[in-house]
């Protein structure tokens, strides 16, 4: 495995083994990796001959400065996780390299942006398509993959290729879980042993929401999702 720091010596690296007729899968990561990057990533070791990766903690995708600073940071062990893994390309950027001069980019995805995360988190979506445009410029991936989780991001990337026309197939991957059902996140390092405690009752909920959809009606629904997690400290 390669890792490598600048655009120019990534695109050269691929562009030898594209030369000769290589297939490329890409997947794009902010580090502070979890079983569930490492599943893309074998998937991608799969279903093409050369898989790539990166880790760059994007910073125009948060709207909390301290959500950035906070954001965990472990790219000796990523490292080591993606070696074993299979990976043989690791695009690690900075700051700079990234975004050289200021950016200026903006899409527009109509309703998919404003509803549920893009509702809280102003500015997200947009600085999630730019890193990932740049990205795709960069790489030209045959496959790109993502994680089901984050599915609104998801869509949002396939609305990206849509509208840019960009040649890669984008192939969604199933959430991977912690034993007691809650999603594998970098983010979980973060929450103390209470919070972590609570967090799986959010799935846990909304699986039998899920069940009792047909036969309750949903303001009923909504008052009982209530009912059961405020107790617990969760706002729905």
């Amino acid at each position: 495995m390669i890792t490598v720091y600048s655009i120019q010596e990534t695109r050269q690296w691929l562009a030898g083994r594209r030369a000769i007729g290589k297939s490329v899968g890409f997947v794009p990561t902010m580090g502070a990796l979890h079983q569930g990057h490492l599943n893309l990533v074998a998937r991608s070791c799969i279903e093409n001959d050369i898989t790539g990766c990166s880790i760059f903690v994007n910073p125009i995708q948060f709207n909390n400065p301290e959500d950035l600073t906070k954001y965990p940071r472990t790219l000796e062990n990523d490292l080591l996780l993606l070696e074993e893994t299979g990976c043989d390309l690791v695009f690690v950027p900075s700051v700079e390299e990234m975004y050289p001069s200021p950016v200026v980019e903006k899409y527009d995805f109509g309703e998919l942006e404003r509803v549920m995360e893009g509702q809280h988190r102003p500015g997200h979506f947009n600085g999630v398509a730019i890193v990932v445009k740049r990205l795709f410029d960069i790489i030209q991936p045959d496959r790109a993959y993502f994680g089901e989780k984050d599915f609104q991001q998801l869509r949002i990337i396939q609305s990206l290729v849509k509208m840019e026309k960009i040649p890669v197939e984008i192939v969604p991957c199933p959430t991977v879980r912690e034993t007691d059902g809650l999603a594998m996140s970098s983010r979980n390092r973060r929450l103390n042993a209470d919070d972590r405690a609570v967090a799986p009752e959010i799935y846990k909920t909304l699986l039998w929401a899920r069940d009792f959809s047909k036969i309750i009606p949903v303001q009923d629904i909504k008052k009982i999702l209530k009912a059961r997690l405020e107790p617990k400290g969760i706002k729905p």
